[in-house]
Parts: C-alpha cells; sequence; structure tokens
C-alpha cells in the first residue's frame, strides 16, 4: 500500500476521532485499544495497527503514543504561529480549554472568532474554517503521520518520545473542568490512587489502598476513610488499618447508624502543595457479606488522570484490582459515574466496560480524571448458586 493510499485511510480515521462529541480524542484511542473486536477498534484500525510492538504493554502506552504523534502533527502543521490550519486542528481536536461535550461545528464556530488566525472581523459562517480542516487533516496531517507509522511500526522504542508528548499535554492536576469540589469534602487532591482487593469467596476480605496526595489548603492533617466495598444491604464500615504514612483515629458517625468514622493522621500537618504517600488495609470479618462491586467514593477534590510507565507501572490516575479465589464471577466490567442501579446491569457482549479474568485477576486504570462527587469502580455478576 502507498503512502498516499494510507493517508486517505487515516484521513478517515481523524475524521472520526475529530467528530465525536461525547468523548475525546485520547480516550476513544484507548477504547480502541482496549477492544481489539470492538467498533471503535475498526474505526481506528490504521492508527492501532502499528502500534503492534508495544502489544506487552497496558493499553495506556500505545494510546499515548497515538496521541502523541497526532499532537506533533498538529503542531508542525502551517508555517506560521497563527496558522490557520494549526488552530483549525487544535478546535477539532479539542486542544483548547472547557472544549467538553461539543460538536465539531461548535468548535469550528468559536475557532472563526480568532481574527488572528481568521479573517479579520471574522467570517459569519464556518466554511473557512471547514476548508481549512480539510486541507490541513487530509493534505497535511494525514500524510504526516502515514509516513511517520511506516517508520514507527517496526520500533517500539521509537514510541517513546511520542508518549511523553501526550502525557507532557495533560501534567496539569485537575479534577475536571465541569465539577468543583462541593463545600464539605476533603481538602485533598490525589495523584496516584491504587486500590487491591483480595476476595475470599464473595466477599471483600482485604482492602490495600496506596494514596498519594496533594494538599489543596494550609492544616490538612489526615484522610477520612470508610472502605466501602460493595452493597450490603446498608452503609456498613470496614475496619480500617494504617500500613505506612498515617496512624488511625476512629469515630463514631454523627447520626446512630452512622456507619464508623476512620481518621488516617498524618505524621505532620501538610501545607497547602505539598505531597503525602500513605497506605491503609480494610478488612471484612463478615464472610457472609456478599459485594458485587468494588466502588471508589470522590470525596475529595478529584483524582489526576492515569499515567502508566514504560514497564506498565501506574504512577497516577485510578486503578483497581481484584483478586479472586476459587470462586469466580460470570462476569466483571468497569464503570464510571453510574448510580447504584446502573453499575448492577452487565454490558452486553463487546461492550468496551467488560473486563478480562486472567488467572484469578482483574484490573482496571481509569484513563480520565475522576470527579469530585462522583463513584467509579469494578462490578461482577456471580453465578447462580446451585441448590443441592
Amino acid at each position: 500500500m502507498t503512502v498516499q493510499m494510507e493517508a486517505e485511510r487515516l484521513g478517515g480515521a481523524l475524521c472520526r476521532l475529530a467528530v465525536r462529541k461525547d468523548s475525546g480524542p485520547l480516550r476513544f484511542t484507548r477504547y480502541a485499544m482496549e477492544g481489539p473486536a470492538s467498533e471503535s477498534a475498526a474505526l481506528l484500525a490504521c492508527l492501532v495497527r502499528p502500534t503492534a510492538p508495544m502489544a506487552t504493554v497496558s493499553p495506556e502506552a500505545p494510546a499515548l503514543a497515538v496521541w502523541g504523534l497526532i499532537l506533533d502533527g498538529i503542531e508542525k502543521t502551517g508555517s506560521t504561529g497563527e496558522s490557520r490550519r494549526r488552530n483549525t486542528l487544535r478546535a477539532a481536536f479539542r486542544l483548547r480549554k472547557r472544549e467538553g461535550r461539543t460538536t465539531l461545528a461548535d468548535r469550528f464556530g468559536r475557532s472563526g472568532n480568532l481574527p488572528s488566525a481568521f479573517a479579520d472581523p471574522p467570517s459569519t459562517t464556518t466554511t473557512p474554517t471547514h476548508n481549512a480542516w480539510r486541507r490541513a487533516s487530509h493534505d497535511e496531517l494525514s500524510l504526516r503521520l502515514a509516513r511517520k507509522l511506516t517508520m514507527l511500526a517496526c520500533d517500539d522504542k521509537a514510541w517513546r518520545p511520542y508518549v511523553e508528548i501526550a502525557r507532557a499535554s495533560s501534567s496539569e492536576p485537575r479534577a475536571s473542568g465541569r465539577r468543583m469540589p462541593s463545600d464539605g469534602t476533603q481538602p485533598v487532591f490525589l495523584e496516584r490512587l491504587l486500590v487491591a482487593v483480595e476476595m475470599r469467596r464473595r466477599v471483600a476480605y482485604r482492602r490495600l489502598t496506596v494514596r498519594n496526595v496533594i494538599a489543596r489548603e494550609n492544616g490538612v492533617d489526615g484522610y477520612m476513610a470508610r472502605a466501602l466495598t460493595g452493597w450490603t444491604g446498608d452503609l456498613a464500615s470496614v475496619p480500617v488499618k494504617a500500613i505506612f504514612g498515617c496512624r488511625v483515629d476512629t469515630s463514631p458517625g454523627v447520626k446512630q447508624g452512622d456507619s464508623l468514622i476512620v481518621d488516617l493522621r498524618f505524621p505532620k500537618t501538610l501545607r497547602k502543595g505539598e505531597r503525602h504517600e500513605f497506605i491503609s488495609l480494610a478488612c471484612e470479618d463478615d464472610l457472609d457479606e456478599e459485594r458485587h462491586w468494588i466502588n471508589v467514593d470522590v470525596d475529595h477534590h478529584g483524582i489526576a488522570p492515569s499515567v502508566v510507565d514504560d514497564e506498565g507501572k501506574v504512577t497516577g490516575g485510578l486503578s483497581v484490582s481484584i483478586a479472586f479465589d476459587d470462586c469466580v464471577p460470570e462476569a466483571c466490567w468497569w464503570y464510571a459515574e453510574q448510580t447504584e442501579h446502573e453499575r448492577m446491569v452487565r454490558p452486553p457482549a463487546g461492550d468496551r466496560h467488560l473486563l478480562e479474568i486472567r488467572r484469578g485477576v482483574v484490573e482496571h486504570t481509569f484513563l480520565e480524571s475522576c470527579r469530585p462527587g462522583e463513584q467509579y469502580g469494578i462490578a461482577f455478576r456471580w453465578p447462580k448458586r446451585s441448590h443441592t
């Protein structure tokens, strides 16, 4: 296949990434990496296929590599600092703040109001922007990507600079542009949250949690934990033990029947901007309490986007892993920002949320930032009990 033919295919894939309004390009690319048989993988096949040399690492690194390659190509488009084509590509691929859930036409409409990059005064239609998009995406960016992908397809190390470009583009710690922490939330932002759960039969027997926090105000001396792990019929807490970087204080809830409050106290009080890592362990003594999900409640200033190093180690963001014994669920899937009813609905076959259980372990690293006031986790469906 010639470079020109491959560039035409890439032009179609770039268009697919740009026209989506419900998720950003990086997230959609990650979906394609996670589900090789999914619709997103078919649509982005010409972008996914060349990352085959990186198949031994998590889906995060190949997705970042592709996104970094696109970002590098965008910045090399055009000949001036105020290139119309470059600014059009930036708008199409949501490289401006607060794009959110918008259509391509919405983004192009806003780009038309940039007199330094477009007409002065601005055009009353988006036609000039659409024309710039066609020229930039098909004549320049897709052709540049086709040439690069030909060289990168056989060398996993050659991808590394593009992984770093993608990471640098989202290195600012932020919870979300759409939701600010409400009053009463814990005054910390989590750079990293690792949750590792050991199941005994259908019970979350142990839950080890590693937290890397940044204080959002002066005087932060601890973190409040409840370790709610799933549906039990009420909001019962699980006893929590301090493992590293904290000590445990407990107090009763505000009202009768409230769950036990566990304060994980830090060795020293943090000032705004200071970082601290601490580890806790939640233990469940009642082995008859069946669980249907492992949940993370974001009752603080949010969790950073995921960062995975070259060895596949999660160094930023939220990652949840569950180790089962000989009692293994029929299916597992990850959920984000859903009600208790919604998260219990098993996704259909082939859905990107479904997770594979490998050697008794299921895990998922959340690509995007986790927003204050929301809940994220892994749900599972148990086989029906046999009545003998």
